[in-house]
């Protein structure tokens, strides 16, 4: 394990590059600290980035697929794409894949966790949809990127599932299948009182993400392709059952 500081000699021989560090106020860190190396680094042919679908902004719950333009609307989105744009300058020289993601769920990061915990919510917002992925189709997706033989050039890759939808539709389904009670609805204007910044950022924006370019691009159908799937699995693994089989 590399200190972040010192990653530059490790750059100058790596083939391959995966970004997860979120930007800030300050720019990209990784940008920040190592731009230098990374435009120097005689090896390097593919640099993935992963962003947000965030950078979309507000749609009022219309699709967008991987060809809409963004438009963000909160300054954290904003660094994002400020963010993609910097990484896209790699694409004269060098393959560049920009992972827009959805929604992170898995093991100890899902709706389970929360209802175990008694802090689960049933926000009700009739059409308001959101996109999610699970963690093991993201390290699918990423896989199958970088295993591709590609010429320089930019693309965008949308990380969702097959099915955006409505929070309280996951909460129910979820507490069903751990045959606890569904915590009670609670219509959004009423949940938002006591919503976080942060929470109540996610709520103001509504979208729908697309997802078949990217399968298609990569050549692969998700493991997980709706949220009904990806619960399912992480029941099986937390009762030692195993990943599921593919």
């Amino acid at each position: 394990m590399l200190r972040f500081a010192e990653a530059g000699p490790a750059i100058a021989e790596a083939t391959h590059l995966l970004v997860t560090a979120a930007p800030g106020e300050a720019g990209d860190p990784v940008l920040n600290a190592h731009a230098g190396a990374i435009a120097a680094a005689p090896q390097l042919r593919w640099i993935g980035y992963i962003s947000t679908t965030g950078v979309y902004g507000d749609r009022g719950g219309a699709w967008v697929d991987e060809a809409t333009p963004p438009a963000p609307r909160q300054d954290r989105t904003r660094w994002r794409l400020e963010a993609e744009q910097q990484w896209a300058r790699f694409a004269a020289g060098r393959a560049v894949d920009l992972f827009r993601t959805g929604g992170i769920y898995g093991p100890g990061r899902s709706v389970f966790d929360d209802l175990r915990a008694g802090t689960a919510r049933r926000t009700v917002k009739p059409g308001h949809a959101f996109s999610r992925i699970h963690r093991d189709d993201i390290a699918r997706a990423v896989c199958a990127a970088l295993r591709q033989s590609l010429p320089p050039g930019l693309r965008v890759l949308h990380l969702v599932d097959d099915e955006p939808c409505e929070s309280a539709m996951v909460v129910e389904a979820a507490a069903r299948m751990l045959g606890v009670p569904p915590p009670p609805p609670a219509p959004f204007e009423q949940a938002a009182r006591s919503m976080s910044p942060m929470a109540l950022s996610f709520w103001a924006e509504n979208r729908r993400v697309a997802n078949a370019a990217t399968k298609a691009a990569l050549g692969i159908a998700w493991r997980h392709p709706t949220w009904r799937e990806g619960l399912a699995a992480i029941l099986r693994e937390e009762r030692g059952e195993g990943p599921a089989q593919h």
